[in-house]
């Protein structure tokens, strides 16, 4: 397909939009980026580079080629709105003026952000990543294009997987089940993200989410904040960020989920975007003990 152009929000940083998504995209300089993902006709990789301060230009390879071209503006932010975000701190107000805000990228691909997400319960995020990797590398298949990326392989696929084969990728038998049930739910998932009104398509994946069992706050808000950029989706739950806000807005080195969302009402609507914007700027709350050992399942 012949490259197309786009035009992008002035302060568009690839890094932070696309960057994002970790083992299914790249970011190789601040002007360029790759995304693989499957679509709902295939799987497809979309090339973006930035020819103006305004425009890029996108190409795009594969059976879905089409529609990743057609969300390419979305994926790099070009709906989220920012307005209505100021600074209530002078912790976030530094964080604006040294980074700007940061504008959530959106890719309507509910599965791609939720396996990672359930990895993610109650791990490390090395783990995490790890267990990710190894999904991709045994049962997902090449991106199309000139990329190494990788994507997922087909839920029905991944359905059909026992335990064993995600013990081999360091998962244990709880996250496996819930990757086994979402994969069986993945079609009624992707359908409840349609639709152009973000917030509505929100929470309607949120309830739908959450009514699997072995899916809670912290995995909904995940996934919507990936998948919907849902710059309201509040992680609740986890285990640095509460810390990391009370540090950043109270000066308190501990904190729960309780007063973290006490300290993000100000920024009600953009409570995601405040989080991620204090972890974006490098704030970290006191640590008080060692860091916790790597025992990967699968060396057992």
């Amino acid at each position: 397909m012949s490259p197309r152009t786009v035009e992008i929000p002035g302060a568009t940083d690839l890094k932070r939009t696309v960057g994002g998504r970790k083992e299914m995209a790249r970011v190789p300089s601040p002007s360029e980026a790759w995304w693989a993902t499957r679509t709902p006709d295939g799987p497809a990789t979309l090339r973006l580079v930035r020819v103006a301060p305004d425009r890029m230009e996108t190409q795009a390879w594969g059976p879905g080629e089409e529609w990743i071209q057609e969300q390419a503006g979305r994926l790099i932010g070009g709906e989220d709105d920012t307005g209505g975000f100021e600074a209530h701190h002078e912790v976030m107000a530094k964080v604006i003026t040294q980074r700007g805000v940061h504008r959530f990228g959106r890719t309507d691909r509910i599965f791609d952000a939720l396996i990672p997400a359930v990895l993610g319960q109650k791990v490390q995020t090395q783990m995490a990543r790890r267990s990710w990797q190894g999904i991709l590398r045994r049962f997902g298949e090449p991106a199309p294009g000139p990329t190494d990326l990788r994507v997922h392989p087909p839920p029905d696929r991944i359905a059909e997987l026992g335990y064993a084969a995600f013990h081999r990728v360091g998962v244990e038998r709880r996250r496996a089940t819930v990757i086994l049930r979402v994969a069986r739910l993945a079609d009624r998932l992707e359908r409840a993200a349609e639709g152009d009104d973000r917030a509505v398509a929100s929470a309607r994946v949120d309830r739908l989410l959450r009514s699997i069992p072995g899916i809670g706050v912290w995995t909904s808000s995940f996934v919507r904040t990936m998948a919907l950029g849902d710059a309201d989706a509040v992680l609740v739950g986890d285990f640095h960020l509460p810390h990391t806000v009370s540090w950043a807005l109270a000066g308190e080195p501990r904190g729960s989920d309780e007063r973290m969302l006490e300290l993000l009402e100000p920024y009600a609507g953009h409570r995601a975007r405040a989080q991620r914007m204090l972890k974006q700027g490098g704030i970290r709350a006191p640590r008080y003990g060692p860091k916790l050992a790597f025992h990967p399942i699968d060396h057992l």
